[in-house]
């Protein structure tokens, strides 16, 4: 059996179907695990993963918000194209290493093999739960997205005469989770089948709207191309050059699932090929058809940016859309919008499940062995879709505290998966490890693109820890450090707790190969968090 200390090792992956399915178990084995799932996702299908999670227009318009007054059309479109770079470098980083060990495990796991023998426990331990508080933090914050879109729908039906409040939001949000998860339940066969429509829908609205938006806008709302690539309006009291950085937070929400394929890895069929090129391209494609959306979109707006942002419909994008379509246009293309931004989340919750899963199966989240089950009829790890949607409608009661609370939320997500990407890529340069990579591989330009991609990371950690204006009212701070900070200090804690801590018996990514039974392993091939006797022992 392969121990926690064996170097990471890449075998090759043939061509053919059934040298497909060989290679890719003989590789999860050569990672320490045995084949769980159904590997029902073609790679087409896995590039519909992170596509549909990217979900560009029903992304923009869950954080157009947050990008309008900060700078108004410059921010909108410049602010995207600098990080569209900055995007491309993190994609082909992260890439590079889903490449050379595909697995659910994913960060922590990489994080484990490439760090030295004196932090890799610990580190791995730091990732695992950032990555896991990041993803619940992206279910949380495309749920309430969707139930915002929801509310804003009802806003329009009723010509403006309604006006949701936090409540009832809420519990549009509640409602929505619960479906999501229910689909999520499902068999992979059918959660892989969905990605190409998914993909499909995605494209055509994104299509409709760079045509059909242009078309339909009465001129009065029609800007020039002065106008477009040249105004600057800053709504905050922020300095112009901050709120600019500021506005950073809607393209690097949207465009910000490098390692979403990764933890359907165990899913996919040829995986080592397939997961690095379905980050690389649906990043970017999403990236290049994000910028074209936003462009029409400001064309299309008009100059009243105050009017836009404070409009009684609560959304942004569903205002301009009220005043270039009119009501009836505005409800059919909205409602696909909020379709979209829901099978977002079934893609989001189906990825975040299974890193859960994967966390859970090296016993380090908190009740593991209940976590890390595959349902014998669906063959999906559904306890652990169940504990990430609790855990996001738990995070959702921030509305309550505030907008402001709500909206750290979204800046979780980001900064909270920054954390874990961050690590794992600057562990394989900083340690000395002996890093084999797969099929897609960055040779020599490996470490300037690591370098770039963890700087810039970094820097954007920092900023998104600001709030919207200086010197902000208590119901308006930025709550993103309390939140992230609480539960990352938590998971230390958790970790050095006397006696019963991970630091008395986590041994990082465990060989599950002898285990007893599916989805339940024996007590000589991993430890459970909830495992008072396993803690004793490595404690003594």
């Amino acid at each position: 059996m392969k121990t926690p200390d064996e170097t990471v090792t890449v075998q090759p992956v043939t061509l053919t179907e059934n040298g497909r399915k060989n290679g890719d178990d003989a590789l999860l084995e050569s990672l320490g695990y045995k084949q769980e799932f159904k590997r029902e996702f073609t790679p087409l299908e896995l590039f519909g993963v992170v596509f549909s999670i990217l979900g560009v227009v029903p992304s923009i318009a869950s954080v157009l918000v947050y990008a309008i007054p900060n700078g108004g059309p410059v921010s909108m479109i410049w602010g995207w194209a600098v990080c569209t770079f900055f995007l491309f470098m993190m994609a082909l980083a992260m890439a590079e290493l889903g490449s050379a060990a595909p697995t659910s495990g994913g960060l922590y796991y990489w994080t484990f093999k490439f760090s030295s023998p004196g932090w890799r426990h610990l580190l791995c331990w730091i990732v695992g739960y950032a990555n896991t508080i990041g993803n619940i933090g992206a279910v949380a914050s495309v749920a309430w997205g969707c139930a915002v879109q929801i509310m804003a729908a009802a806003s329009i039906g009723s010509n403006l005469r309604f006006s949701p409040t936090t409540g009832q939001t809420y519990g549009c949000f509640c409602a929505v989770a619960f479906v999501m998860a229910v689909i999520c339940s499902s068999a992979t066969k059918v959660i892989a089948r969905l990605q190409t429509p998914y993909t499909v829908l995605n494209v055509l609205v994104i299509l409709g709207i760079v045509i059909a938006l242009p078309a339909a806008t009465p001129s009065e709302f029609m800007n020039s191309a002065e106008y477009v690539f040249g105004n600057f309006t800053n709504l905050t009291t922020w300095p112009s050059g901050f709120a600019f950085v500021l506005s950073f937070l809607a393209p690097l929400w949207t465009i910000g699932a490098f390692d979403s394929c990764v933890h359907i890895s165990e899913e996919a069929s040829n995986a080592s090929v397939a997961v690095p090129w379905a980050i690389v391209l649906a990043n970017m494609i999403a990236a290049v058809l994000g910028w074209g959306v936003t462009v029409a979109i400001v064309f299309c707006m008009g100059t009243d940016l105050e009017t836009i942002v404070s409009s009684p419909i609560g959304q942004p994008l569903a205002t301009i859309f009220f005043n270039s379509f009119g009501k009836k246009g505005t409800l059919v293309i909205w409602a696909i919008i909020v379709a979209l931004q829901f099978l977002m989340g079934t893609s989001i919750l189906t990825v975040a499940s299974r890193q859960s899963f994967a966390f859970a199966r090296d016993g380090a989240l908190p009740l593991s062995r209940i976590l890390y089950h595959i349902n014998p009829y669906t063959l999906t790890p559904v306890n652990c879709v169940w504990f990430t949607t609790s855990a996001a409608l738990l995070l959702g009661l921030l509305a309550f505290a505030g907008s402001a609370a709500i909206g750290a939320v979204f800046t979780l997500c980001v900064t909270a998966n920054y954390l874990a990407f961050c690590i794992p890529i600057t562990a394989r340069f900083a340690f000395h490890n002996d890093f084999k990579p797969g099929p897609f591989t960055l040779g020599r330009w490996g470490l300037p693109v690591a370098a770039i991609a963890v700087s810039w990371m970094c820097f954007c950690m920092v900023i998104f820890q600001f709030p919207t204006d200086p010197n902000p009212p208590v119901a308006d701070m930025n709550y993103t450090v309390v939140v992230l900070g609480g539960v990352m200090t938590l998971c230390l804690v958790y970790y050095y707790f006397p006696r019963y801590g991970g630091v008395h018996w986590f041994e990082g990514p465990v060989s599950n190969l002898e285990s007893d039974a599916r989805g339940k392993p024996d007590e000589t091939s991993s430890r459970s968090s909830g495992d008072s006797g396993g803690q004793e022992e490595k404690g003594q």
